[in-house]
């Protein structure tokens, strides 16, 4: 590592990363940049990213990984699972590939984006802090669960874990997809969501602050009902209302970032 360098690798400049790694150029960083697509590759080279294809699989890694980590202290870990649809591809394996590149490179700091799906819904609904162990009951949430622990636990670099609820921005949100939807199950449960640009300000506050080995619940800490949030926003959007179950048990969870305001000082600027 050059002196006085500061670089980063994102390992997925996609809708999170690639905002993200603009705000660490203006901050002073030079970022390597992962995507699969030619396209997204000269868009980051557009925006002085340095650019890589890399694509993770569970038997191999397609790309220059090694050279993607080379000078890097710190990584960003920030792809889709895709652990759902027709051919998911187990996200354990795929990390596991990359667990050797990491252990011999400069990699010193990882920050993994899981998300509060290590969680499970239940009735009745409890509350979630960062001290609550997760037990997760679906393929989902214990992949995510055992993907964090592989990255956690390995004595080779210190990794934080980032587990954000729903995430929110510009064409971005949730109600565009329950838009018009009739009957919709939980109502009253309460809604999880972060905003995008406290997703980038609390990566920038882990670093700042040196809140490594840690595992944080990031959600912003209003929590109002399903049946009251969406049809308001949905409104407030001009989009058809949708309309949830009436007089229906609801399963949920609300999720506590206790911990993330009052002991570590953060702060959620961006209201959902």
């Amino acid at each position: 590592m050059k002196e006085n360098r500061k670089q980063i690798s994102i390992l997925g400049c996609g809708w999170l990363g690639f905002p993200l790694a603009q705000q660490f150029i203006t901050k002073g960083y030079e970022v390597k940049g992962s995507t699969t697509s030619i396209s997204k590759h000269r868009k980051l080279k557009a925006e002085n990213i340095q650019p890589y294809i890399v694509e993770l699989h569970e038997n191999e890694i397609v790309g220059d990984f090694e050279n993607f980590l080379e000078e890097s202290e710190l990584l960003i870990i920030n792809f889709p699972p895709n652990l759902r649809g027709g051919n998911p591809e187990s996200l354990v394996k795929k990390i596991e590939n990359c667990l050797p590149f990491l252990e011999k490179s400069t990699v010193k700091k990882v920050i993994f984006v899981s998300s509060t799906a290590v969680f499970p819904d239940s009735f009745p609904m409890k509350t979630i802090y960062e001290d609550t162990p997760p037990q997760p009951n679906d393929d989902r949430g214990k992949q995510l669960l055992e993907t964090e622990n592989r990255l956690r636990y390995n004595t080779h670099f210190e990794t934080t874990i980032l587990r954000f609820g729903g995430l929110i921005g510009e064409n971005r949100h949730p109600v565009n997809y329950i838009s018009g939807k009739k009957n919709i199950d939980n109502p009253e449960a309460p809604v999880n969501l972060i905003h995008q640009q406290d997703c980038i300000n609390l990566i920038f506050h882990i670093i700042e602050n040196n809140l490594w080995g840690k595992a944080l619940n990031a959600v912003y800490p209003k929590h109002p009902k399903r049946n009251e949030y969406y049809p308001q926003k949905a409104a407030n959007l001009g989009l058809e209302i949708p309309e949830f179950k009436t007089n229906a048990i609801s399963k949920g969870k609300y999720i506590s970032c206790k911990y993330l305001r009052e002991k570590y000082g953060f702060e959620f600027l961006n209201e959902i």
